[in-house]
């Protein structure tokens, strides 16, 4: 018992060493994330789409 205490109030005092972003900072992350989350995401549907027409015009 005595090591988890000691482990949750070293956990705390770290934590509290952290240099949180700012919130314009986060805002910028957080579009770059989705921004880049949604191209991957388009750019494999339309890969995916253009195999799976290639291999429906070959196999047909």
């Amino acid at each position: 018992m005595q090591f988890i205490i000691g482990f949750l109030r070293d956990t705390v005092r770290e934590m509290k060493k952290v240099s949180w972003p700012k919130r314009k900072e986060l805002t910028r992350y957080t579009i770059t994330v989705m921004a880049t989350v949604t191209f991957f995401a388009i750019f494999f549907a339309v890969i995916d789409l253009g195999i799976s027409e290639l291999i429906r015009l070959v196999l047909e």
